[in-house]
């Protein structure tokens, strides 16, 4: 009996779809892939911007007080004389920053201004981190307080090379208002970003014995609180 030859067409048409059926699979494991790649891409920087956030002292600009200024309080201090600003906690203990007028006169104009008004008595320190910094300064309580007015940064020779640093948190440069942090050692990344207005020379203990507290993870407690700043000018 004859065996039936496969005609040259027929084998075209099968070699063209087994051809077809590869491009196909080849394309859903590009795809697939390809999903994968982004979908690795979205976990990495969900992990870098919360890193960030955890590495940055911020704040955003919403004035949330209940004292809303129309701008930067004018010019009261003097730049020639010693602002120390003695920062007593409601717990109890006492620590006590030198300011620095020279250095940034505007930053240390406005924490002056504000302390002598009573603005800081009662505010917490809403976020405080291990090993990087504590931070206060808004009478909300939540990161998004402020005076009612932003001022520039100030930027001088002072860095983040040693705990006890006293600076502005801020969302950006030149959004400084009320919100300041201390530094629990060295942080040389900041350099540059944030404007440095004093040091912590006495009561370092009472500072690193703050209440560890991190709005990020929606702590159902408030931070310790700062019962006064009174400021001494000499």
């Amino acid at each position: 009996m004859a065996t039936k030859k496969e005609s040259p067409t027929s084998g075209k048409t099968v070699q063209k779809g087994r051809k077809r059926n590869a491009q196909r699979e080849s394309s859903q494991v590009t795809i697939l892939v390809v999903v994968m790649v982004l979908a690795v891409i979205a976990v990495v920087i969900g992990i870098l911007t919360k890193q960030a956030k955890n590495t940055a002292p911020l704040a955003t600009t919403e004035p949330a007080s209940v004292q809303q200024n129309t701008g930067a309080p004018a010019m009261s201090i003097d730049t020639e004389k010693q602002y120390l600003a003695t920062v007593k906690l409601e717990k109890g203990g006492e620590f006590v920053i030198d300011l620095y007028p020279k250095q940034a006169p505007v930053t240390v104009n406005s924490f002056v201004y504000l302390a002598r008004k009573g603005y800081f008595d009662g505010v917490t320190f809403h976020r405080v981190l291990k090993d990087f910094m504590a931070q206060t300064g808004d009478p909300t309580g939540t990161g998004s307080g402020g005076p009612g007015y932003t001022f520039q940064n100030e930027d001088s020779e002072l860095t983040f090379d040693k705990e006890g640093v006293v600076a502005m948190a801020n969302a950006g440069r030149d959004t400084n208002g009320s919100q300041f942090f201390i530094t629990y050692g060295p942080q040389e990344y900041l350099n540059g970003d944030y404007t440095i207005f004093g040091q912590v020379i006495s009561g370092m203990d009472v500072v690193r014995t703050l209440t560890l507290r991190d709005p990020e993870k929606w702590p159902d407690y408030t931070g310790d609180v700062i019962a006064s700043i009174t400021i001494t000018e000499k």
